[in-house]
């Protein structure tokens, strides 16, 4: 039975972690840590935690904790992940992994010396809808990838005071957002991008809340991405054309909270969905099994490396970082 401590008290914590913890039998939320006291009291008697600690280190200090859930800003990322694996833990880190690429070496290399499993939580990467898309593509009924177009919209009206507005602490239309459709892309391709430019939208803060990228993949056609925090209402689109046929997918993010595939092969037409689960139960599920049996993750090590050199090179290419 594996415990689970959860690093921040997260209101994202209930849906991907919390609850496909408890629709499994191998493994239990344990503790949560949060270094507002009276927060993680309520934290733990809310969703009925073991234990709540007012620190970080006296979670990493649990013998009994063996999995650490990072959702801290990702700011903190980097300095608490590894914390965790030099404790022992194995480490399901938030996204994006870490501020910067370099940071994102660090912590695989720690989880490499620690003998700990490392993975970034892009849980869409493991729902059947992503998985159709690959296979789609190990198929060839694409045929080449001419053109690739990502785009995710999510309204997170302006506060100079949340965090997701903050590029100290990893917020910003690109870090918060555009690291989903980013990943989309790689994670199809199986490639690194080029990014050829990039445009943001600034806000008073100078911020982005929207950016704009254009890259291009070596094994296929050029990339468009966007990215945006300031127009409504949610909605995320992924697009593949290939010389045979093309494909989109409506909400690859959260699939499970609705969807549509639709794809163009000649002159056929289809438009369907896939009856599965969350996307947060199959990423658990592969978290534990890595854990339990050493199996391969598709958002750990070097995919995690690739995701923030993508990330880096957007903002530099957008003018926001310097070279």
């Amino acid at each position: 039975m594996h415990k689970i401590g959860i690093l921040g008290a997260a209101g994202i914590a209930p849906r991907s972690i919390i609850q496909p913890a408890r629709r499994r039998d191998d493994c239990v939320i344990d503790a949560v840590a949060s270094r507002r006291r009276a927060a993680v009291e309520d934290y733990a008697r809310l969703h009925g935690i073991t234990k709540g600690y007012s620190s970080y280190d006296e979670l990493l200090s649990d013998p009994d904790i063996t999995i650490i859930y990072n959702a801290l800003p990702p700011a903190a990322h980097a300095e608490w992940s590894i914390k965790a694996l030099k404790a022992g833990k194995h480490v399901l880190c938030e996204k994006p992994l870490a501020m910067t690429a370099d940071e994102a070496e660090v912590m695989v290399e720690a989880a490499g010396t620690a003998g700990r499993v490392l993975a970034e939580a892009f849980h869409d990467r493991y729902h059947p809808v992503f998985l159709h898309l690959l296979a789609r593509k190990a198929s060839r009924a694409l045929g080449e990838i001419r053109a690739l177009r990502a785009e995710f919209h999510v309204d997170i009206p302006f506060d100079p005071h949340n965090i997701r507005h903050d590029p100290a602490q990893g917020g910003g239309a690109m870090m918060d957002l555009g690291c989903y459709p980013l990943h989309w892309l790689r994670s199809f391709m199986g490639q690194e991008p080029e990014i050829l430019s990039a445009h943001a939208e600034l806000t008073p803060l100078n911020v982005d809340q929207r950016m704009e990228v254009a890259m291009r993949f070596a094994g296929g056609g050029e990339a468009q991405l966007v990215a945006d925090i300031a127009s409504p209402p949610f909605r995320g689109l992924l697009r593949v054309e290939g010389e045979k046929g093309a494909i989109e997918v409506d909400n690859p993010c959260l699939p499970h909270k609705g969807h549509s595939i639709r794809e163009w092969f000649g002159d056929s037409y289809r438009e369907f969905t896939l009856a599965a689960g969350t996307t947060y139960d199959y990423q658990l599920a592969a978290f534990v099994d890595a854990v339990n049996n050493g199996a391969s993750l598709p958002t750990g090590g070097q995919d995690a490396i690739g995701n923030m050199k993508a990330l880096d090179a957007t903002y530099i290419a957008s003018g926001l970082r310097a070279s």
